[in-house]
């Protein structure tokens, strides 16, 4: 049977990119949401799993970590053009984007922790943190210019990329950081995609608080 566990949709970028991946691929894979920061949480991933990390997508003996891995699993079980471009320029742009927000942006993580449901004042713009967005919106300008034609997503079509940067969608809007013109076009079309709408109704709902300390859980409990 395969699985995807994903933690807090209301906090975890990284299960939000894999949620969304799998959701628009229409594999139709049976999710699992676990509460993060919990004690008891850790340990029934590491019995299930061998590490305590999530997302993770779970396929009999295979388990597959990290939502950069899911994707391409995903990618490679779905119909062509539902995850990746079919276009091959656009595919090697959208994969260059993901791995770039997959690998980088530690001060926009740390600083503007996600949380889809709260509306936060804006931090302090950092030269660190003032850099991480600053290459976030000229990735989305350069390729809104490029691809405006095609569709309201990065590379026109959605794909996997705004998936990677959705959870950057719901940062600035937690935060009240303000977009203008083609920027604010493409986050409206993210925030108001139906994959996102249903995915901020279940962030919503989830009955669990979490206080964020450097990227990661430091505490959380149930909300009355």
């Amino acid at each position: 049977m395969t699985q995807l566990i994903l933690g807090n949709l209301n906090y975890s970028s990284w299960s939000i990119r894999a949620a969304l991946v799998s959701r628009q691929s229409r594999l139709e894979i049976p999710e699992r949401v676990v509460p993060l920061g919990f004690e008891e949480t850790k340990t029934d991933l590491i019995e299930a799993t061998g590490l305590h990390t999530v997302p993770v997508l779970v396929e009999g003996d295979l388990i597959i970590r990290d939502s950069l891995a899911i994707t391409e699993w995903i990618a490679e079980h779905s119909e062509p053009g539902l995850v990746w471009p079919r276009d091959p320029i656009k595919r090697a742009l959208a994969r260059s984007v993901c791995a770039e927000m997959h690998s980088g942006f530690v001060a926009l993580r740390s600083q503007m922790p996600v949380d889809i449901r709260s509306q936060k004042p804006t931090p302090e713009l950092t030269d660190d943190l003032s850099g991480d967005i600053f290459r976030v919106l000229t990735i989305w300008r350069d390729l809104r210019d490029r691809f405006q034609s095609d569709g309201a997503f990065l590379l026109g079509a959605w794909s996997a990329a705004d998936a990677f940067y959705a959870p950057v969608v719901t940062r600035f809007r937690t935060y009240g950081y303000d977009l203008e013109g083609s920027l604010a076009d493409y986050a409206n079309a993210v925030w108001n995609s139906e994959a996102m709408k249903t995915l901020r109704t279940q962030a919503e709902a989830e009955p669990w608080e979490i206080e964020m300390g450097y990227l990661g859980p430091a505490r959380a409990w149930v909300r009355e």
